[in-house]
């Protein structure tokens, strides 16, 4: 297990493994994902406060650098699995928002 730690929301225990934007929003977290979880939309970025996921994939990677976001401690929640304690903010939320949050991401990146 994981400890993540999620701005204005709390601390949740997360599998290892486990994608965390279905982990947010299993724990109550309105994240956006309007793209379901394709690394298309950059929705459902959050910010890195502390701690780190690892190495991005080249289809988390491609998007944030097409979206200018490559060097701000920003990943995407649909491409990124737990792997340690993480302290983060969600960048856009349901309700900062004012959107659907999107179909729901697979657990399959």
């Amino acid at each position: 297990m994981a400890t993540i730690t999620v701005e204005g929301f709390g601390e949740f225990q997360i599998e290892k493994g486990r994608k965390l934007v279905t982990a947010l929003e299993d724990n109550g977290v309105d994240i956006l994902h309007r793209c379901g979880g394709n690394a298309k939309c950059t929705t459902c970025r959050i910010e890195v406060l502390e701690g780190d996921f690892g190495e991005m994939n080249e289809k988390e990677k491609a998007k944030l650098e097409s979206a200018g976001l490559i060097d701000q401690n920003i990943r995407l929640s649909c491409q990124v699995l737990v792997d340690g304690d993480v302290t983060i903010r969600p960048v856009m939320t349901v309700t900062s928002e004012g959107k659907d949050a999107g179909p729901r991401p697979s657990e399959e990146l």
